[in-house]
């Protein structure tokens, strides 16, 4: 696969996700958000089983088969997409898809900032400033909605720091066990299991609600999840660290669109300001290390 092809399937993939907030939000007219979220991960579960159980297979061959510690690791994996999921299927039942599509986005600065607080890790200088101009770009964002729609965009901010830490722990588990479709399927399974165990004492299901969300639920679990998923694995596999990080934040500007053309989703000035100042900050946070990492490398190849 070339770059130019890998970077394609990147769009797609932020195209998926852009789309799937609507079905997100199409979801709720006949389901709970804990039903939602866990029939649509079984879904994608079912979608990445026969990667994994071939990955599996491949593992068993070189008696390298995930340890205790590896399923431990992936049941915690699967506990923080749960939450994420859940914060943010809750959210979106009181704010526009545009909100939740850039708000979820939150995550991409938070994941530096929560490794340097946690692991100690050190943060670029670039995360202070986009950090700040995140915050910036909420409150202009969130500030000329009503009083609901603010509740919807405090339960979708909370879900960002479910999303950063499990992008923060996925990277370390995959680091020690190469098999990225087992990991897939497996926190998928929890998450998807725990959820609808959750939904069970709290949640009403009906055949009739569960008909409406039908559609919904399959584009979200199958296609959001199972393809989208799977299609990124690939992808970035091919694909430049940079491309990558560019290409799946327009996940946001995606969002926004269908929005705009299938929810009615209208912002004002101020809004517009802080989607437009949301996505500039997630973009320079991610490639400012990148474009610093290149300078260094250049002056290194330069040297006498």
């Amino acid at each position: 696969m070339t770059r130019a092809q890998a970077n394609l399937l990147l769009l797609a993939v932020a195209l998926i996700w852009g789309s799937a907030f609507v079905a997100q939000a199409a979801g709720m007219v006949g389901v709970g958000p804990l039903t939602f979220t866990g029939i649509r991960f079984l879904l994608g579960t079912a979608v990445v089983a026969p990667l994994a159980w071939r990955e599996w297979r491949l593992l068993a061959v070189r008696q390298a088969q995930p340890l205790p510690r590896d399923a431990l690791g992936i049941g915690v994996l699967g506990v923080l997409l749960m939450l994420g999921a859940v914060f943010q299927q809750i959210g979106i039942t009181s704010t526009t898809v545009t909100n939740a599509g850039f708000l979820t986005a939150l995550y991409v600065p938070l994941v530096p900032l929560l490794c340097w607080l946690l692991l100690r890790t050190p943060a670029h200088w670039s995360v202070w400033p986009t950090s700040l101009g995140c915050l910036a770009g909420t409150w202009l964002l969130s500030g000329a909605q009503s009083v609901d729609l603010v509740v919807g965009d405090l339960w979708v901010m909370a879900s960002s720091v479910f999303w950063a830490l499990h992008v923060i722990f996925v990277g370390r588990i995959a680091e020690r066990l190469h098999a990225p479709f087992l990991i897939a399927a497996g926190q998928f399974l929890v998450c998807g299991l725990l959820s609808l165990l959750c939904a069970a004492p709290t949640e009403t299901l009906t055949l009739d609600g569960l008909a409406l969300a039908a559609l919904p639920i399959a584009y979200a679990g199958l296609v959001s999840v199972g393809v989208g998923y799977t299609t990124q694995v690939v992808a970035q596999r091919y694909a430049q660290p940079a491309d990558a990080a560019i290409i799946l934040s327009a996940e946001t500007v995606f969002a926004a669109m269908f929005g705009f053309l299938l929810m009615g989703d209208r912002l004002n000035a101020e809004g517009i300001a802080g989607c437009v100042l949301i996505l500039v900050c997630i973009v320079a946070v991610q490639i400012a290390p990148l474009a610093a990492a290149g300078r260094q490398a250049l002056a290194a190849r330069r040297a006498p």
